[in-house]
């Protein structure tokens, strides 16, 4: 039985692991997670014309006969094999862990699945199934000797920059130790060096920590509040200022997050019968002491129904920050849009009322 193999190594090398039928990416780092995806969907998928192959699920709506069916479906365009990702597939898989295990028994080899999952024990049944069969790709925080040599790493290989060992060090110590938000700093550092240039510690000291990053946190707050007015105000601060839009997405995601996977704590516990203290599930999710109360203001002004829309946009603004909407002007739009999703006035709850 095959150890988990940790998302570092994973996506490092990701032609020295062959993608099986069934994959597992599992953890609290939804960077890492997504990272994961999206070279499974590489490996597997070629081309533009892949996306005529790729289903995506969510795991609360999903059933195994849809995912199955798709699964044995070979496409007349894309690739020769489908792709079907479960998207937060925690109760996907507790729903139909038994089908699940007959089908890890005896997948189809036209397609790929991927179960996204925070939880995967490994005391269980499918988990040595997955473990004989598939692959299983652990998304944590790694160690801070990781974290440095992923980093410099990724600053070579998506960015083409070169990262000082010295500047990691300062990187690290200046900016919260989530690998998301590291990386939309990196890019932000990478732009300002120039096409393989050399990120020093210089550059990062002068563009790291500033009064930037307290406008950024007062700008989070805002939107968080619904006070979309202040928040747009803090974002033309930053903005004029020279900030990237995309450095401003990776610190607002950074908190945003831990709202999303509050959220998600709490429908688990709910699900399971129990009751959601929403404060313990607030520093579960990764929220400090200090900060508990405003926090919890916060998500109860964004509602469990945007709550649980926070993953996903998230993830549709950083794809099109990398894609179409990667030019300033139309990056600024993405998280405008952004902001006035989380504001009181769009808040879903409130316009049921009228």
């Amino acid at each position: 039985m095959s150890k988990p193999l940790p998302a570092i190594d994973y996506l490092n090398q990701p032609a020295k692991h062959p993608v099986p039928p069934v994959c597992v990416a599992f953890g609290d780092e939804s960077f890492f997670k997504r990272e994961v995806i999206r070279t499974l969907r590489e490996q597997v998928l070629d081309g533009d014309d892949g996306d005529f192959s790729l289903v995506t699920l969510s795991g609360r709506d999903a059933e195994p006969r849809d995912v199955f069916d798709q699964l044995a479906t070979v496409s007349m365009f894309g690739a020769d094999r489908r792709m079907v990702v479960i998207d937060q597939a925690d109760p996907f898989v507790s729903r139909f862990r038994s089908t699940l295990e007959d089908y890890v028994a005896q997948p189809k080899r036209t397609g790929v699945l991927v179960l996204e999952v925070t939880a995967w024990a490994s005391n269980t049944r499918l988990y040595k199934a997955v473990a004989a069969e598939g692959l299983q790709i652990q998304c944590k925080t790694p160690s801070p000797a990781q974290l440095l040599k992923y980093l410099t790493a990724r600053a070579r290989k998506v960015h083409r920059a070169k990262l000082d060992p010295a500047a990691a060090d300062l990187l690290v110590d200046l900016v919260e130790p989530e690998v998301g938000l590291l990386d939309q700093e990196l890019a932000r550092l990478a732009l300002l060096a120039g096409p393989d240039g050399e990120i020093t510690s210089q550059l990062v000291s002068e563009n790291v920590g500033s009064w930037r990053t307290q406008t950024t946190w007062e700008l989070i707050d805002a939107a968080a509040a619904g006070n979309a007015r202040d928040a747009l105000d803090q974002l033309d601060r930053l903005i004029l200022a020279g900030e990237h839009p995309i450095a401003i997405l990776g610190q607002m995601a950074s908190t945003l997050r831990r709202f999303a996977k509050a959220t998600r704590l709490v429908d688990q516990q709910e699900q399971t019968g129990r009751r959601a203290g929403l404060r313990a599930v607030l520093e579960q999710a990764g929220f400090k002491r200090f900060v508990i109360d405003k926090a919890e203001r916060q998500l109860r002004q964004i509602g469990r129904a945007r709550g649980q829309q926070l993953y996903r946009w998230l993830l549709e603004a950083d794809v099109a920050m990398k894609g179409e909407s990667s030019s300033p002007g139309r990056a600024r739009l993405v998280l405008e849009r952004l902001i006035v999703r989380l504001s009181t006035l769009a808040d879903p709850r409130r316009n049921a009322t009228r």
